[in-house]
C-alpha cells in the first residue's frame, strides 16, 4: 500500500492497446525488463493525479518493435478499456527499485549530489550522460553545474573515489587541468 507522500519510479510507458482482451504494449524504461514479468501489482500514473494501484494479471516481454512489455491488468478486458491507458506510466514505489551491485548507481540518486575535491565544493550533479549509447557504451559522464558553467567528470573509480548517495556527496580526485579544460 502506498501513501500520498511516496515517490515512484517509472519502469514502462503504455504505448497502445495490443490484442482484443485488454492487453497493452509498453515501452520498456528499465535496465531490468525481466522484473516486469514478476510484478504482482504496479501503479499507473498520468503525471497529474496520484498514481493508482492496479493488479497485474500477466506480463510478458515481446521482441517486436525493438522490445516491449505486454501487460494485462485486472479489470482491463477490452480494446476500449486498454485505449484509456494509452500514455500512462507503469510505476513502482521508489523503495521497490531493483537493488544494484556495489559500485553501480541509479541516475536519479546521483542527480543533486554535491561534488567535492580536497574539501572544496566543485558543484552539483545536474545530469548523467552516456556516450556511445547501448551498442558501444563509454564511461558515463557526470554533468556538473559549477558557478554557472557546465563541467563533465567521468564517472570512474579513478576519479570518483567516494560516492555517498545517502549523504548526497561525491568526492573526486581529478587530474591537474581537467577542471580548466572543462570550463568553456
Amino acid at each position: 500500500m502506498s501513501d500520498a507522500s511516496e515517490s515512484y519510479v517509472t519502469l514502462a510507458r503504455i504505448l497502445r492497446p495490443r490484442g482484443v482482451k485488454g492487453e497493452v504494449a509498453a515501452e520498456i524504461l528499465t535496465d531490468f525488463p525481466e522484473r516486469l514479468t514478476k510484478l504482482p501489482e504496479v501503479f499507473l500514473a498520468d503525471g497529474k493525479a496520484a498514481p493508482r494501484r492496479v493488479e497485474v494479471k500477466a506480463c510478458w516481454l515481446s521482441q517486436s518493435r525493438g522490445g516491449q512489455a505486454i501487460f494485462q491488468f485486472v479489470g482491463c478486458d477490452s480494446i476500449e478499456a486498454a485505449e484509456k491507458l494509452r500514455g500512462l506510466e507503469v510505476q513502482v514505489p521508489l523503495a521497490e527499485r531493483a537493488p544494484l551491485p556495489p559500485g553501480r548507481y541509479y541516475v536519479t540518486d546521483l542527480i543533486g549530489c554535491e561534488v567535492f575535491q580536497n574539501g572544496g565544493r566543485i558543484g552539483i550533479v545536474r545530469d548523467v550522460q552516456f556516450p556511445g549509447g547501448p551498442v558501444a557504451p563509454g564511461t558515463p559522464l557526470l554533468v556538473i553545474e559549477s558557478s554557472g558553467r557546465e563541467l563533465l567528470i567521468p564517472l570512474a573509480e579513478d576519479f570518483c573515489i567516494r560516492i555517498d548517495t545517502a549523504s548526497r556527496r561525491i568526492e573526486v580526485v581529478l587530474p591537474e587541468g581537467l577542471l580548466d579544460l572543462n570550463r568553456t
